[in-house]
């Protein structure tokens, strides 16, 4: 008899051994084409011109509405509510009652009693969990991400999303909107006018140079995208529609870690919540992948301080894991950075495929080795760990690898360390590992963000502030 929902799972399994052997298999950005011209190029283009981001496929949709559905939200978020007016967004971040990250959405507040959330599935069930206990007068309505394999079916969305950013973006909206776009705050929403419609945008950026984001119903997405391209050419602008290989990247140079592991396996106060998610849930089938290994889930997992989120926590409300953090936020903790792998090691990793007879190091995918759902992989000062690498990838812009990645407080910007690349033992029982020997990679530590157009120039956040 199969196994009914998470916590069953967990019974009989170990959960680290459970996701390290996950056979999900590599993780998919949908239905957006891999590329539209070269991911090289699409990359530059954010830096020097500018891109469209379809963002239409890849995460959660959950419409919150209802006379309590901002207590309720704020009930479950270390960010304030105080300030969170309409038509304004927030980076939405929760936490388990032991103050671990659970995942984090953009969340928008259309009316006063209405909020949008975007992002990916672990806030989502989250949402949708605490929802179901019937605590608050909310109604919840779940788009979920576009299947990653849709195998030829048609799929269809409740909204598209679209970001253009870069340079020359500002001639696009000019174009556009038929003369002057407003002059829209960071993470707030205003009014242009696109193909004669009346389209929602939000102050926003993906890769560093800030941008608007703008959705709309499904159905319209043809049209609004032609209306974005033929303005970019009236305006004179060489604008690049960046595919799935090159969109995963741009977070590389501003600094956000996308996926870390939602903190939900082993709390007493989450077995309800554990029975409620199913078998086939991203908590079930999510993948960890790296050379650390650990019997103990509770190593992967991040607080909100550590990954740079301090300076959301707010105790001006009562939310879950409030109490963990108050704790958390006076105890020694890590911090996040960027490393910069030296080119020499790379090379080495991939010559190592071109050798017949030689054992292979782990393959090192161009632009991204997005392996699995969750990265970790040890960073070392000789025989000792100092800290993890949890989202890597190669940027064209730098020309280098970069990752992200949390590191103890007494390691300093220039340090230089080594990455142990590949996993242990040959490999996990993840489909998407090939056999294979472990690496070393030395590594630089440096700035995060690491371009530094978001580092000195973004609106001011997360980026670019200290956390508390």
């Amino acid at each position: 008899m199969s196994d009914a929902n998470l916590h069953e799972i967990i019974q009989r399994t170990n959960p680290v051994e459970l996701l390290r052997n996950s056979r999900i298999g590599m993780y998919v950005y949908p239905v957006v084409a891999p590329e539209f011209t070269n991911w090289r190029s699409e990359q530059r283009a954010w830096r020097e011109s500018a891109v469209l981001f379809d963002q239409s496929h890849h995460m959660d949709e959950v419409v919150i509405e209802g006379p309590d559905a901002a207590k309720f939200l704020e009930g479950l978020a270390i960010n304030s509510f105080s300030n969170f007016g309409t038509n304004r967004a927030k980076h939405f971040v929760p936490v388990s009652p032991d103050g671990h990250v659970i995942g984090d959405h953009i969340m928008f507040r259309e009316a006063e009693d209405k909020f949008l959330s975007v992002g990916r599935a672990p806030t989502s069930n989250w949402l949708l969990y605490n929802a179901s206990l019937g605590k608050h007068d909310v109604k919840l309505t779940h788009s979920p991400r576009s299947p990653s394999r849709p195998d030829g079916k048609q799929v269809t969305r409740i909204h598209y999303r679209f970001q253009i950013q870069g340079p020359d973006a500002p001639k696009i909206f000019e174009k556009l909107n038929g003369g002057t776009v407003p002059d829209i705050k960071f993470f707030h929403v205003d009014w242009i006018n696109i193909a004669g419609r009346q389209v929602r945008a939000l102050r926003h950026g993906m890769a560093g140079a800030p941008g608007l984001e703008i959705w709309g119903p499904y159905e319209e997405k043809d049209e609004v995208r032609e209306a974005i391209l033929r303005a970019a050419e009236e305006a004179g602008v060489d604008l690049h529609q960046v595919g799935a290989r090159a969109y995963s990247t741009n977070t590389l140079e501003s600094g956000w870690i996308p996926s870390p592991l939602p903190g939900i396996y082993t709390s007493p106060e989450l077995e309800d919540y554990r029975k409620w998610l199913g078998p086939q849930s991203y908590e079930a089938t999510g993948s960890i992948g790296g050379s650390f290994v650990s019997d103990d889930i509770r190593d992967y997992y991040t607080n909100p301080y550590e990954l740079g989120y301090g300076i959301y926590v707010k105790f001006d409300h009562d939310f879950v894991g409030r109490e963990a953090l108050e704790k958390i936020k006076e105890q020694p903790r890590r911090k996040k950075v960027t490393f910069e792998w030296n080119a020499e090691d790379v090379i080495k990793v991939i010559a190592s495929s071109f050798r017949p007879g030689e054992e292979n190091m782990k393959w090192i995918d161009f632009p991204q080795p997005n392996y699995a759902s969750s990265s970790f992989d040890k960073i070392m000062h000789g025989d000792k760990m100092v800290g993890l690498s949890m989202f890597n990838g190669y940027s064209f812009n730098e020309r280098c690898m970069l990752s992200l990645g949390v590191v103890d407080a007494d390691v300093q910007e220039g340090d230089v360390l080594t990455l142990i690349w590949g996993e242990p033992d040959g490999g996990s029982g993840k489909t998407s590992v090939e056999p294979h020997r472990q690496a070393e990679i030395r590594v630089r530590v440096s700035a995060t963000p690491y371009a530094r157009e978001a580092r000195e120039n973004y609106a001011e956040s997360w980026r670019t502030k200290k956390s508390a």
